[in-house]
């Protein structure tokens, strides 16, 4: 039969006008005395019955309706809203195809059709939630390197959560990331989005270097370039002077890059970096923030990977911040993401060469020369000591190797003269290291994984600083026995080894880095594989 358009009129933007058949008037649906169950109730237990939580749902509720009768209008009206905006947060909207249920209503005939589509508007809100709430993305999946936890709702609480509301828009709203972080990061995808679609910010600077000093078209080209992404005023010198210095500066600075001024050639090719490809990696942000959606500390620890740095974070605001060298780019090595607590300190610390270490690098050394990495002692099962004089190391190999390597404490130990404890099954922590010179260096992936630090001394004194009046020489004092000391930590401290390459600052300023073990571009290629779909443009 034909149904008459009468009620459920949407009130702005795309859905205005929007109007529902006819048949939504009817009263919730109910048994048939003598056919069974009615031709909704039968659609829409059909429509659910692989899914256990929806089945389970509305056999609970008697197959009572949320979204087609006449009076669901505010919640339907509330929930179209939002899918209709999902494209903001850079989530795969072809998963809760808006326009695909609004056409639906428009084409529904028959109370079976209501049924399907009562069971669509369902599915749509709990995968939109989860997404928002949890992420698109399973992060496992995407790489093997982020071993992030995320928290997932039950999708039944959000569902009865959603519909015992009293506001379903502020419900709604609720879902994503409340943190300042999240909002400037949304800020950010919308401009982007919009110069991907127009000319960006002008034509690429076709200059390898420039200077200060130097004048002409290619610094021309520079200046423009710069103020059009706000980084110099109104200007119409020719002259790479005190004004475009500055603004190099600035940039480098929000680019993580040796402010010095000077756009070398590593400064050119961030400066010639299209919208679109920013808008990528404010995508993933997006996405990373949502499987981070949870209580991070009031002090905790923050190692940003492909920033290169470790903070100390209190109450909002960063107290501490120290470089930091991370894992080498290749298999194995690099470091990985996760969260923990630091539970305590190692002053003056041995190094237990890691099994993967002392197999594929130092056994091969010792069988070509017996006496090699003669600095690291050799200790069997029991724990003890042994020389290596009486050892065949030709008979081994990485799988039958019965010995551990191990560096008494020292100034030359590979871990430094401390190290930062948060146990965990990578055997991954902060520490200090001899090889200082590493820290002058832009890009600072060298290690095997663990994170060195370049202030180790005063980032244990920032620690210890909470629990002690006297926390500097106290450190002192134990580190100058040159004994092995555990120093704990009476509140643990949260850690999150994290990687972000882009990221507001608390003012709200973009920052950019560089996507150092190219985990970014596999996120968002999943993202799109998903059904995320910017826009971009070259420029």
């Amino acid at each position: 039969m034909a149904l008459g358009i009468v009620a459920g009129r949407l009130k702005s933007g795309l859905w205005a006008g929007l109007a529902f058949s006819g048949f939504l008037t009817g009263a919730s649906p109910v048994f048939a005395q003598t056919e069974g169950l009615s031709p909704f109730v039968r659609a829409l237990a059909e429509a659910v019955v692989d899914d256990p939580i929806l089945s389970a749902h509305y056999r609970a509720n008697g197959y009572e309706a949320h979204w087609t009768d006449a009076d669901d209008a505010d919640r339907r009206q509330a929930l179209l809203t939002a899918l209709s905006h999902a494209g903001d947060h850079g989530l795969p909207v072809a998963r809760y195809d808006v326009a695909e249920l609004v056409a639906a209503y428009h084409a529904a005939q028959t109370e079976g059709d209501r049924g399907r589509l009562e069971a669509r508007m369902t599915r749509a809100l709990l995968t939109y939630a989860h997404d928002l709430q949890s992420g698109a993305l399973v992060p496992a999946d995407v790489d093997a390197g982020i071993k992030r936890e995320v928290v997932v709702v039950d999708p039944a609480l959000n569902l009865q959560a959603f519909l015992t509301a009293a506001d379903p828009v502020a419900w709604l709203s609720d879902l994503p990331p409340q943190s300042p972080e999240y909002a400037q990061l949304v800020k950010a995808k919308i401009t982007l989005e919009r110069l991907s679609s127009t000319n960006g910010w002008g034509a690429p600077v076709e200059a390898k270097a420039l200077e200060p000093g130097q004048s002409g078209a290619l610094v021309v080209a520079l200046r423009d370039r710069l103020a059009a992404m706000g980084y110099l005023g109104l200007t119409a010198t020719q002259d790479y002077d005190a004004a475009i210095t500055r603004a190099v500066q600035a940039f480098q600075l929000d680019h993580g890059l040796e402010a010095d001024g000077v756009a070398d050639e590593l400064t050119m090719a961030e400066i010639n970096v299209a919208p679109a490809e920013r808008l990528e990696s404010v995508i993933v942000a997006l996405e990373r923030q949502r499987w981070m959606d949870m209580p991070r500390g009031k002090r905790h620890i923050w190692v940003n990977i492909p920033d290169f740095t470790a903070k100390i974070i209190d109450d909002g605001k960063v107290t501490f911040q120290t470089r930091s060298v991370v894992g080498k780019d290749v298999p194995d090595q690099r470091t990985p993401e996760f969260s923990d607590e630091m539970e305590y300190m190692v002053v003056n610390p041995s190094w237990s060469v890691p099994r993967s270490i002392t197999v594929k690098e130092y056994l091969p050394m010792m069988q070509r020369n017996p006496g090699a990495a003669g600095h690291l002692q050799l200790i069997d099962r029991n724990g003890r000591a042994v020389s290596r004089a009486n050892i065949d190391f030709a008979a081994y190999n990485a799988r039958n190797f019965p010995y551990a390597m191990r560096q008494a404490p020292s100034d030359g130990n590979a871990l430094g003269l401390v190290k930062f404890m948060f146990p965990n099954q990578y055997n991954i922590y902060l520490h200090d290291t001899p090889s200082k010179s590493l820290f002058a260096k832009e890009v600072r992936a060298f290690s095997h994984g663990c994170i060195r630090l370049a202030d180790p001394f005063d980032f244990a004194h920032a620690l210890l600083s909470r629990q002690s009046l006297a926390a500097e020489e106290e450190f002192d004092t134990t580190l100058k026995t040159g004994r092995e000391t555990s120093v704990p930590f009476e509140n643990h401290i949260p850690v999150h080894l994290v990687y972000f390459t882009a990221f507001p600052t608390a003012k709200g300023q973009m920052n950019y880095r560089r996507d150092v073990y190219g985990r970014d571009g596999r996120i968002f290629d999943a993202l799109v594989e998903a059904g995320v779909a910017p826009v971009g443009v070259q420029g």
